[in-house]
């Protein structure tokens, strides 16, 4: 055998180990690529379900929050007229009856206070010692 017969040896064999390397990772490659078809077919199968009953639980949230705006003008609108009648209520009623409180006061004022200056002026609490009372500045001295 010569150096060029040996070279062309060489040179087959490492193509020969060359094709089957690549033949092996054409192979895997293809397995990959068949999983990854099955994985996204799988998710396709799953996604447009879930994607339905999302859209349906976006359209169903949109309804009730259409329901909580009208409830919260109404709200809006009572609490609006309630504080109108406070204000109407406040300025119809409001002025007279604080003069006739104001009267019943002065009435009263004026009624008890002759009653009062005839009456000698309370002194305090009394207590009961021997027959006799004392006023309670006394006790306080005695028992100090």
């Amino acid at each position: 055998m010569t150096g060029g017969e040996v070279a062309g040896i060489l040179v087959a064999v490492f193509w020969a180990i060359l094709v089957s390397f690549l033949a092996v990772v054409l192979v895997r490659l293809a397995q990959t690529l068949k999983a990854t078809t099955r994985l996204v077919a799988d998710v396709t199968e799953q996604a447009v379900p879930l994607l339905a009953d999302a859209s349906a639980t976006v359209r169903s949230a949109q309804t009730q929050l259409d329901r909580v705006d009208a409830i919260a003008s109404d709200v809006q609108e009572v609490t609006s007229n309630a504080s109108a009648l406070s204000t109407t209520v406040a300025s119809t009623f409001g002025g007279p009856l604080v003069k006739v409180a104001a009267f019943g006061y002065g009435v009263r004022k004026a009624l008890g206070g002759r009653g009062r200056q005839d009456a000698p002026a309370a002194t305090g609490r009394r207590t009961v010692i021997v027959g006799r009372s004392v006023p309670s500045a006394r006790r306080r001295k005695q028992k100090g």
